[in-house]
């Protein structure tokens, strides 16, 4: 086959993720509130995927660049199916708003205002006087003529237009817009017309309505919503940057006027004032989103917050105690005795804060060492790192600045850290630090020992509950000595002439898989049983998708769990046909690295921080580990096994490319998520 056939585009590929996504918010078997929440997801995906996957593909096509992807598709023809692609997703996931949500939001009780006009009069002098004493004095009208240019919009802000006509000079027409302040809560709550009925309108719909009193000297002619996406991705030449904490600062700034990426707009809004816009912002009519209801869905995450709807929301799940481990005991003892293994959310994220906090207060603990790439905005493992470098231990902290929209935060903490003490790392040149990696050096009656923690997963206790991830806590020496010469490298640039157990990225990780999916490759060629069992947000790498063919190709059985992104083309004859792709979307975000080799009935597993995705593999310091205690190694099978087995969350890739949610006919009813609970539950 030719090589565009082989391959699905990653953009596209993405695309069909947060279809995925939104299907769960059409899934009428879900709790309301719940799928409320997926609908509100797949607008802030959307988001996030114009500001930088679109804006990348737009940089490109204004250098010039006309070179194919894997796909055969050059950057100009991928923005062209892209926005044609999320016109009709946009349109779904209106029409979901419109003719699913509100109707029946309205019968639970919580009816949303979409039109002024329809406020009783009661409703109206609420609104009026809550306009007058709440919303006007922060607001800030802006007027376009002559003296006043066109204002800077701000990425991702909500603002209203309007079209002005002068009392006094009858026949000029002005521009002039207002920001929707950030600062006032979205959803103004209102008095209803009806019994036990909750009624809301949106801050928009109050400003555009009372729009007038901005403007005393001028009639306005319309006004209406506008929304712009602009680029965000970070350009920072790390050769140039002399401190490259500081450039990120200033490149931060600059995120909030990049080039405008995607326009959102009513559908209702006046030719002559879309036409200014356009112009203004220099924006194609392609990228031009007229939409019928509110804009920016992800007002909806408020809504779902609102009390006195339980009923229509899942019971919050609480993290399990690990079951490996016993809280009334001392955790470095327990992981002298054995490896543990934690499953986030199911089980609780506390052991690996404990972990940090004992170690800071520890008088036996010589050394702290970790990773951060990205961590909740009042980290308990922050405050602990700082309290044990005041304590007088050895701290070095590895801050990824570049983590993307999180790098603010992150030099909040680097300069917390810095000034408690600690030694703090920005990064290498040219690399994102992904790994996730804890080293605790210990001054024990035998010696020094190390004990390591590693995980798929960030060092956040917040995402750690709505985020899938695996970790294991180890001392044995191999591991120790790994943990030690990856921090080294990460510090000081030695490299060790050996490893033990870990494989990094970029110098050895790709090898490594290629390697092991190579061997399964040929024990299929010589008779013996080869079994691949992958797990991972995204699978878009060339090199190994081609490895994968061959390795079908030669009889070898695969199963892969792909969340988001697959450019493999699963099932095709003589190309894939032994090969197996799914993907898990539910309640919890599916985040966790598992890799499965049967290596002739003599299994391997690996878990890790990285994708099988070409950033990962060369352009990230990421950590492949192995799972080697036989029960630890049975229960991470298991994990596999029952999420190969799910019924109700699985989306099965099929050859054309499309996903189909998995057919139940026949099979007993699995959601893989709600299993884990269960599971977590029982060893409580």
């Amino acid at each position: 086959m030719e090589k565009p056939k082989k391959f699905m585009n990653r953009e596209l590929s993405w695309l069909d993720f947060n279809y995925r996504v939104l299907s769960e918010a059409r899934d009428k078997h879900i709790r309301l509130f719940e799928r409320l929440k997926f609908l509100s997801i797949t607008a802030s995906n959307l988001d996030e995927f114009f500001m930088i996957r679109v804006a990348s593909l737009k940089d490109q096509v204004h250098a010039g660049y006309t070179k194919k992807d894997i796909a055969g598709m050059t950057p100009g023809e991928q923005i062209d199916e892209i926005l044609k692609v999320t016109h009709s997703f946009v349109n779904t996931q209106y029409s979901t708003l419109n003719r699913s949500f509100l109707p029946a939001l309205r019968k639970e009780g919580l009816k949303v205002i979409t039109e002024y006009e329809k406020l009783t009069e009661e409703q109206a002098d609420y609104v009026d006087t809550y306009f007058k004493q709440e919303v006007f004095p922060v607001l800030t009208p802006m007027a376009v003529d002559s003296s006043r240019p066109f204002p800077l919009i701000r990425n991702k802000s909500l603002n209203i237009g309007a079209l002005l006509m002068d009392k006094k000079k009858k026949g000029t027409i002005d521009f002039a817009t207002v920001q929707v302040p950030a600062v006032l809560p979205r959803i103004v709550m209102i008095p209803s017309d009806k019994d036990n009925c909750t009624t809301i309108i949106l801050l928009e719909q109050i400003i555009e309505k009372n729009i007038q009193k901005l403007f005393m000297n001028y009639k306005v002619l319309c006004a209406t919503p506008f929304r712009v996406m602009r680029n965000a991705d970070l350009t920072i030449d790390e050769d140039e940057a002399a401190d490259l904490l500081i450039e990120i600062e200033k490149q931060l700034k600059k995120r909030q006027w990049g080039e405008a990426i995607r326009l959102e707009v009513e559908d209702t809004i006046d030719k002559r004032l879309l036409k200014i816009l356009r112009k203004e912002l220099s924006i194609s009519e392609e990228s031009i989103f007229k939409i019928n209801g509110p804009l920016d869905l992800t007002f909806l995450m408020k809504v779902y917050g609102m009390e006195g709807f339980d009923s229509l929301k899942d019971e919050p799940y609480i993290p399990q105690q690990p079951k490996y481990l016993d809280y009334t005991r001392n955790l470095f003892e327990q992981i002298r005795e054995r490896d543990i293994l934690l499953h986030h959310p199911y089980e609780s994220f506390d052991p690996v804060v404990n972990f940090v906090r004992l170690a800071s207060k520890d008088p036996a603990v010589l050394a702290i060492k970790q990773t951060l790439y990205r961590v909740s905005s009042n980290s308990p493992i922050i405050a602990s790192l700082a309290e044990a470098a005041e304590n007088g231990k050895q701290v070095s902290v590895l801050v990824e600045l570049k983590a993307r929209f999180d790098e603010e935060n992150n030099i909040v903490w680097a300069r917390k850290l810095e000034k408690a003490g600690c030694h703090v790392i920005y990064g290498l040149l040219g690399l994102k630090i992904h790994s996730k990696i804890t080293l605790v050096v210990r001054r024990e009656e035998d010696g020094i020992r190390r004990y390591v923690h590693l995980g798929t997963g960030n060092y956040n206790d917040s995402t750690a509950r709505l985020y899938t991830d695996m970790g294991m806590f180890t001392c044995r020496q191999p591991y120790g000595e790994d943990a030690t010469a990856v921090f080294n490298m990460l510090s000081g640039y030695s490299e060790p002439l050996a490893w033990n157990k870990l494989s990094l990225a970029p110098q050895w990780l790709r090898d490594k898989f290629l390697s092991l999916i190579g061997r399964e490759r040929d024990n299929a060629a010589k008779g013996r049983p080869a079994k691949i069992i992958a797990k991972m947000n995204s699978l878009c790498d060339p090199g190994i998708i081609e490895a994968l063919y061959e390795a079908s190709d030669a009889g070898v059985e695969i199963h892969l769990i792909v969340r988001g992104i697959c450019c493999l083309r699963a099932g095709v004859p003589g190309l894939s046909e032994n090969i197996h792709v799914r993907s898990i979307v539910g309640t919890f975000l599916e985040h966790a690295r598992i890799f499965y080799f049967e290596n002739n009935k003599e299994p391997e597993i690996y878990m890790g921080s990285a994708d099988w995705m070409p950033r990962n593999l060369d352009k990230r310091v990421e950590i492949l580990f192995p799972v080697e205690d036989p029960e630890l190694m049975k229960e991470v099978r298991h994990i596999l096994d029952i999420q190969l087995s799910d019924t109700k969350k699985a989306h099965i890739l099929m050859p054309d490319g499309r996903y189909e949610k998995m057919d139940q006919r026949g099979k007993a009813p699995l959601n893989s998520q709600m299993y884990f609970c269960g599971h977590a539950k029982k060893h409580e």
